[in-house]
């Protein structure tokens, strides 16, 4: 296996032709222990939870409790909420030596965060988009450190094709596209859009949403010509969807007990991600019993009660 390095270029898996899976930046979710078990299974690029960059650089505590990685964590994208290119560019340089590149949310349609000047309400801004592109790429030391955005559409695309051409040119690395409104949640995916602005510009597009089986990665790359697929929901209900189980494997929720266990994951997100994973595989009375857990002893013995351990697997 590769062993990635801080002069390792990103970039260059684009170059591979192969389409790209990679783990969508999840609030509370896709913290380390889920990337590191995500990449366990076929995940070639993952991102960090949104971060918001002003608080992040305010105090040394926010950025030690936001921000958590290992030498193993790579390729690694940490996405920022922000909304002016100096603040931006700054948290891009203390992140920079730990991670191959920084996202700007563009896409959050949460009220809080478009109130605040974040995520989604940057669509309406291509120029500042613009400027923030720019600031990252000209400060930080590394040419070969990536500079993405993630967007969601406009009700006329052609502003989404603008924005997209703005950041283009301010040299942005690649564009991951959520193909809904920031009033779309869960519409169908607008499909042509996506392939509109891939087909509108020469870099790198990731198409986002509604990807919840390996055959889905497929399909959209089909409809779209996308150069990578992004995933939230569907990694979270099956963290090893992208390596072709249609379901989690009992191999994968004992994986992620390992990996819990081994990096101190705190009770509630242990269990959470547990629900996610065994919501397809379990019965509702099977799931109330579980989702009443109050301790990691607790989950782990009924795992082995109702599903076996690992060692059973191959008997």
């Amino acid at each position: 296996m590769k062993t990635w390095n801080r002069n390792s270029n990103i970039m260059d898996m684009f170059e591979e032709g192969k389409v790209l899976k990679i783990c969508a930046p999840m609030v509370r979710y896709s913290k380390l222990a889920f990337r590191s078990l995500v990449r366990k299974y076929s995940c070639d690029i993952c991102f960090t939870p949104m971060i918001v960059a002003a608080d992040f650089m305010r105090s040394v505590k926010a950025r030690d409790s936001e921000f958590t990685t290992n030498e193993h964590d790579r390729p690694l994208i940490v996405q920022f909420a922000a909304h002016d290119a100096q603040t931006l560019a700054d948290a891009a340089c203390v992140v920079a030596p730990f991670s191959d590149g920084v996202d700007l949310n563009c896409g959050c349609p949460q009220r809080w965060a478009m109130s605040a000047g974040y995520g989604a309400c940057l669509i309406n801004k291509p120029e500042l988009v613009k400027d923030m592109v720019r600031h990252v790429r000209n400060q930080v030391d590394n040419p070969n450190y990536a500079a993405s955005i993630k967007i969601r559409i406009h009700k006329d695309l052609r502003r989404t094709v603008d924005l997209c051409q703005k950041a283009e040119s301010a040299g942005v690395s690649w564009i991951t596209v959520h193909g809904r409104t920031a009033e779309e949640r869960h519409q169908p995916v607008h499909y042509d859009a996506i392939k509109t602005i891939k087909d509108s510009i020469s870099v790198p597009v990731i198409a986002n949403g509604d990807i919840k089986y390996l055959r889905d990665v497929e399909s959209t790359h089909r409809l779209t010509g996308v150069d990578g697929v992004m995933s939230a929901r569907g990694l979270l209900a099956n963290p090893a969807m992208f390596a072709g189980y249609e379901d989690t494997p009992l191999k994968c929720i004992w994986d992620w007990v390992d990996i819990s266990i081994e990096q101190g994951t705190p009770f509630t997100c242990f269990h959470h991600h547990l629900i996610y994973m065994l919501e397809r595989v379990s019965s509702q009375p099977e799931r109330k019993v579980f989702n009443s857990l109050s301790s990691t002893s607790a989950v782990i013995d009924y795992l082995q009660n109702t599903y076996g351990s690992v060692q059973e697997l191959g008997t």
